[in-house]
């Protein structure tokens, strides 16, 4: 009743609620992608989205479809797997940037594991910027991080979500606007620490650092003191810590991607790395905490 074609395709326009996104993701036309919502909406007799010029939302039907969606093609891959004999075997090096130590990623890898018993799965956690580096000096086969929309050197990836950044800190706090902003930052090669340092000199606004750690838990640990502020994804702000309002003057840090990229496959991890990309894919939404737009 529901192909799973079009499955893929609804979970890729429900996770980025941009058509345009989801048609970059898996290669194919914008209008391919509408048809393939289009012929599943006819199928389930439903509206799964309700879209404008502007904004594209899940409805309430789309919102059921999303958990019915991943176990239909979860057990079709293992329908397929089963019946084609293939197992996948090996060892997958594979690292997750500091940004997903608070979300629902354990659940994403525990699952494989279970599915795919034989692959010897190695987590590396750190910075984007140090995972990116890891990967094209071949010592990652792939990474789940964070990149920036306009760098030209990236990796062979494919997108998970796009987000926007913004300033957090504790509730309560407020910078003092004549004084240096109180900074909560990763240590270089962070992506956040050199966002946030460049939007604060375009407006030419002093700034002094106040805490610098490479563990998220370090820093959120500061950000509840209210040591200062941080530049965070929108949709990864951690509890006990609410986005800076625009009367606090701060500027706009920008935006991210947040990406799975390839590295030169060995041979003998191709087909885990495949398959560990898929299954990010498949349950992106379940990564971010308000990925609704």
């Amino acid at each position: 009743m529901y192909d799973p074609t079009h499955l893929r395709t609804f979970l890729s326009v429900a996770q980025t609620l941009s058509f345009t996104q989801a048609a970059r993701r898996l290669g194919l036309r914008q209008s391919t992608v509408s048809q393939h919502v289009r012929r599943l909406e006819d199928a389930t007799g439903r509206q799964l989205f309700t879209r404008d010029t502007h904004s594209v939302e899940l409805t309430e039907d789309g919102e059921a479809m999303l958990g019915f969606a991943r176990r239909i093609l979860a057990v079709h891959e293992q329908a397929t797997q089963f019946f084609t004999g293939t197992r996948l075997r090996g060892r997958l090096r594979f690292g997750a940037s500091e940004d997903f130590v608070l979300t629902r990623l354990p659940e994403i890898l525990e699952r494989f594991r279970h599915e795919h018993p034989e692959v010897d799965l190695e987590l590396t956690v750190e910075l984007s910027g140090t995972l990116h580096e890891q990967l094209a000096a071949g010592k990652l086969d792939l990474v789940l991080a964070k990149r920036r929309p306009e760098d030209p050197r990236a990796a062979p990836h494919q997108l998970v979500w796009h987000d926007e950044l913004v300033w957090i800190g504790a509730p309560g706090l407020r910078p003092d606007p004549n004084r240096p902003v109180p900074l909560i930052v990763y240590p270089p090669p962070g992506i956040t620490r050199a966002l946030a340092l460049r939007a604060l000199e375009r407006q030419g606004r002093q700034w002094r650092i106040v805490c610098t750690s490479g563990s998220l838990n370090g820093l959120l640990a500061a950000a509840r003191a209210k040591l200062g502020v941080m530049v965070h994804a929108r949709g990864l702000i951690p509890p006990g810590l609410v986005r800076m309002p625009e009367r606090a003057g701060l500027p706009e840090p920008g935006e991210v991607d947040f990406v799975v990229a390839h590295g030169r496959h060995r041979p003998s991890a191709q087909g885990a790395a495949d398959a560990l990309a898929a299954a990010i894919l498949a349950g992106g939404d379940r990564l971010h905490r308000s990925g609704r737009r």
